[in-house]
């Protein structure tokens, strides 16, 4: 896939995304919260230590690598909660 420069445009016109990159204080929390960082590292390991290529690729545009281990992860027990507990956090920020 070649890069798409309007990857952050088409984000921010996503009214829960925009606000959520708006509103850096929720986001840095968001950030630093422990069950963020379990899922951090459930994607890394999921990744076999290659989170940081597959996100520098979806960054110029082609996502398949990172949507793939994304899929994998919240197939999970644990990644599932995690993210639902991600997205309460999210939903409560607002």
């Amino acid at each position: 896939m070649c890069a798409s420069p309007s990857n952050l445009e088409d984000l921010m016109k996503d009214p829960k995304a925009a606000g959520l990159l708006g509103d850096k204080a929720l986001l840095q929390s968001i950030l630093n919260a422990p069950d963020t960082q379990r899922l951090m590292q459930l994607l890394n390991q999921a990744a076999d230590g290659g989170l940081k290529q597959a996100a520098g690729a979806a960054a110029k545009g082609d996502t398949q690598a990172l949507a793939g281990l994304v899929k994998q992860v919240l197939a999970s027990r644990e990644g599932a909660r995690l993210a639902e507990q991600l997205n309460r956090t999210i939903s409560q920020g607002r």
